[in-house]
């Protein structure tokens, strides 16, 4: 299980070239990788994975690492949905959580997303049919060879950014001193997760307007359609609601989301970024994770909903592995609730104490 729509329920993001006095301006590049090759033996000579960082990496006598903090994106996301009040306002400030000037906070587009290589590009369908692990490993070479990062004092994400904590977890044990996956399951994606996303792919696949990805305009007819199971997943029943509490309120609340949604959203790469979790499944590798994990979900949460009772089993499996649910209440929002730090910080706090040196 995991996460949709990591991003339309956060503030809007920061501009690029400013930011409030709150958290540093942010500095963005690109990171090419030459060649990079694809889990299924296809290759990309030149895959550009975008970045944003905050803050001034810093190493011990030894050359290792010390404050550098990995923090990942929702799916249809990137980087920026962090430069937001309601996140980086609460956590990259002076004398907050994760101060900026004291911690090297990486903020990724993961491959399909954002500003780095994607369908749209240009090779539509033809892009190479990316997965979680290869999303994880172009974040590694990112973090490594790009940024020389050798060690991280953090890994967290955020829906599709959470399940990418557990493959990372996984995939990496030793480079993270902890780890806080957000709004996710580590388990495959099945069940009423995997039917919506299959049907927001057949929904863009079946406009006849779509001609197998080479459309000359968005496919709208699907990605209405889409747009509909992108909303009803993430949806807050109590939160929404209360948000409209009448039949026109919430007819106009419906409409407005989901031009939001057409507005930015190209047909191809969206049929890639939910594929993208077809073949996550980090639920026979969870005894590898030796290093302190909190598993952080909300009780209101459409994509997990905690009735499944299948984070409580699994997180046995994990060494140091610890569970939190965050009740439903009029400041949860959903799915959403994952880019709310004001309501786990203090997992946050507790859990970079216990993995402090």
């Amino acid at each position: 299980m995991g996460g949709l729509l990591g991003s339309w329920t956060c503030a809007s993001s920061a501009s690029a070239g400013t930011a409030p006095a709150a958290w540093p301006i942010p500095v963005e590049s690109d990171f090419l990788i030459s060649p990079f090759k694809f889990r299924d033996g296809s290759s990309l000579a030149h895959l550009r994975i975008h970045y944003r960082t905050l803050g001034h990496l810093r190493t011990d006598s030894k050359g290792n690492a010390v404050n550098a903090i990995l923090i990942l994106h929702g799916t249809t996301g990137a980087g920026d949905n962090f430069l937001n009040d309601n996140f980086a306002g609460v956590l990259f400030g002076r004398g907050q959580l994760l101060d900026a000037s004291k911690y090297f906070i990486i903020l990724p587009d993961s491959i399909g997303h954002g500003h780095s290589s994607k369908p749209s590009d240009g090779l539509h369908m033809k892009f190479p049919h990316y997965d979680y692990d290869d999303m994880v490993e172009a974040e590694y070479r990112l973090v490594t060879s790009g940024l020389h990062v050798n060690h991280l004092r953090l890994v967290t994400g955020v829906s599709m950014g959470g399940m990418h904590t557990w493959v990372w977890s996984e995939t990496f044990p030793d480079f993270m001193d902890a780890l806080m996956p957000l709004a996710s399951l580590p388990v495959q994606i099945a069940g009423r997760n995997r039917m919506s996303r299959k049907m927001i792919m057949d929904a863009v696949k079946n406009d006849p307007t779509w001609h197998g990805g080479e459309y000359t305009q968005e496919p709208k007819q699907g990605l209405t359609s889409a747009a509909y199971n992108l909303l009803w997943m993430g949806s807050a029943p109590y939160y929404w609601q209360q948000l409209c509490p009448t039949r026109d309120s919430a007819d106009a609340f419906l409409d407005e989301k989901v031009q939001t949604i057409l507005s930015y959203t190209d047909a191809n790469d969206l049929i890639y970024q939910v594929d993208s979790s077809r073949n996550y499944d980090p639920s026979d590798k969870l005894v590898k994770i030796t290093k302190p994990l909190f598993a952080v979900n909300s009780a209101d949460d459409e994509i997990n909903p905690p009735d499944l009772q299948i984070m409580e089993q699994k997180i046995k499996e994990v060494k140091n592995g610890r569970y939190i649910l965050i009740p439903t209440s009029d400041k949860t929002r959903g799915h959403g609730t994952h880019s709310l730090p004001a309501l786990w910080q203090q997992y946050l706090e507790e859990l970079m104490r216990l993995s402090a040196s």
